[in-house]
């Protein structure tokens, strides 16, 4: 009970952070969409998503050094967790060094006639490009301390600094609607300098507060426990690569084939569903430690069971949002933009409809990351993932529209969850009848629920001025009722009704 005291007080706390951080992050989309204009943007997304596909390398390096802290405090060793940290520190130093010099070397052939950019805009690029190198060095530096703070589920550290960060973005953002020239220059180098800011954040209050976080004998390695911190981090970062070569890949064809201006349109709908996803991944920030404490603890069916229950409730937290969001799509980027570019609200509803069949088996990854045994699976998943590059390029060569790369990444994700099912059966011994009985089934009346209320709202009430706002209302608040009668086993309505009189006996 504890734990999961644990759990709902740092859900509570990420989610606040998360409300605020997605309002001001996509206003400030706005008020750079608007300063910059749809080129520039759509060149700066192009560029800053090419280093992000290097830049990611912390969300593989963070998921192995937490999997490793937690596993050791589910163990109780404390003198494995400091051993964790300090070769974790000296792992991602030099593999930021070797990052940015591979970065810098691709940067000569990139700008070689093999980016559609416009001539005159390609100066400026490069400039952006060595900013975003300076971008992903620290970003990985970061990597040790923030898996130190989730290890620890020190949520109110994690929402402070990300509040700052967000608030810096859109001092950001504001601050180009008073420069009159080289716009885009001075994007490039405030939002270089703010992942340096972040980073300083970061180690000041680990550095203080936790004993495993220090440099003594950081340069004194283990050189079994590097090797086996490499080969967990490798496998999940080729699962990452995979991941955003597939993203970033599409933003190429996209680029090649329609040019510039598309990938605004791209860069927008993925930024949409990295907000959307936040109201997920708050969830799962706030589980993965318990599934990882568990696996360590010894107790595999604990960690199989906060496995699905995250599938699960990831899946509910996003689509009540996304869900009518879809169909909404057109009226939300209007208010929210004004000038919407083309291919945008077909991008977004359909890059939400695959980020939903992500979410499927969301918490499903952190059980296989929790046993440790990733390698086959990040081969074959990561594999299958990418395979969407040469589909969506075959399906453009002979004449598909633009949305078509969408819809075969939908097909691509779909197969993925079965393939990541099988894994955990294999690897954990998950009964796949158990997840269809807690998760599949339990999903299916709350999403067919709230897609006829948002289809009964956008069909009736046609011409209705900020109509959007009533769909979501009332197709949200069916989906809770839905969830609370259809979407909960047993034990989780149980805990849950356990949880909400504690809450009310403290308010009394």
């Amino acid at each position: 009970m504890q734990a999961a005291k644990k759990v709902a007080l740092n859900t509570g706390i990420t989610y606040a952070r998360m409300i605020l951080t997605m309002g001001i992050s996509l206003y400030s989309t706005r008020i750079v969409l608007n300063a910059l204009g749809s080129i520039d943007y759509g060149i700066f997304n192009l560029i800053a998503g090419i280093v992000a596909m290097l830049s990611f390398l912390n969300v593989a390096m963070t998921a192995s050094t937490q999997r490793y802290l937690s596993y050791h405090q589910g163990g109780k060793d404390v003198q494995m967790q400091v051993k964790v940290f300090t070769n974790s520190f000296l792992l991602h130093i030099l593999i930021g060094i070797i990052v940015v010099v591979c970065l810098e070397i691709a940067g000569f052939f990139l700008f070689d006639g093999f980016l559609n950019i416009p001539v005159d805009k390609i100066p400026v690029a490069k400039t952006i490009f060595h900013f975003m190198s300076v971008t992903v060095f620290f970003t990985i530096m970061s990597v040790p301390l923030t898996a130190l703070l989730n290890a620890h589920e020190n949520m109110i550290v994690i929402a402070v600094v990300g509040l700052i960060e967000v608030l810096l973005k859109l001092a950001i953002a504001l601050s180009l609607l008073v420069i009159l020239t080289n716009k885009l220059f001075f994007f490039g180098i405030l939002t270089a300098s703010l992942s340096i800011f972040t980073f300083a954040m970061f180690a000041f209050y680990c550095f203080r507060k936790y004993q495993e976080c220090t440099l003594r004998g950081v340069f004194d390695y283990d050189k079994k426990l590097i090797s086996e911190l490499t080969s967990f981090a490798g496998w999940n970062l080729f699962g990452t690569i995979c991941s955003l070569g597939r993203t970033q890949g599409l933003a190429i064809l996209l680029n090649i084939f329609f040019g510039a201006t598309i990938n605004a349109a791209y860069g927008i709908a993925n930024q949409v569903a990295a907000q959307l996803n936040f109201f997920s991944a708050t969830l799962l920030q706030a589980l993965n430690p318990q599934i990882m404490k568990s696996e360590g603890a010894g107790d595999r069916a604990r960690m199989l069971k906060l496995s699905m229950m995250a599938s699960k409730f990831g899946f509910f937290l996003l689509a009540f949002i996304a869900i009518p969001a879809v169909f909404e799509m057109k009226s939300i980027l209007t208010f929210w933009l004004s000038n919407v570019p083309d291919y945008t609200v077909v991008f977004c509803q359909l890059i939400l409809i695959a980020t939903l069949a992500n979410q499927l088996t969301i918490g499903v990854q952190s059980g296989l990351q929790a046993t440790g045994r990733i390698k086959l699976y990040q081969m074959v998943v990561g594999t299958t993932i990418l395979m969407n590059v040469p589909i969506s390029y075959m399906l453009l060569k002979i004449g598909f529209p633009a949305h078509s790369v969408l819809l075969s990444f939908i097909g691509i994700e779909l197969t993925a969850c079965c393939l990541r099912l099988y894994f955990l059966k294999s690897i954990a011994g998950l009964v796949i009848r158990n997840y269809i009985e807690r998760v599949f089934l339990k999903e299916l009346i709350p999403i067919i629920t709230i897609v006829l209320v948002s289809y009964f709202f956008t069909t009736v009430l046609k011409g209705f001025n900020y109509r959007f706002l009533l769909t979501i209302t009332g197709a949200s608040i069916s989906f809770v009722i839905s969830i609370y009668f259809t979407g909960f086993c047993k034990d989780e309505k149980e805990l849950l009704v356990q949880f909400a009189s504690k809450i009310r006996n403290k308010i009394k």
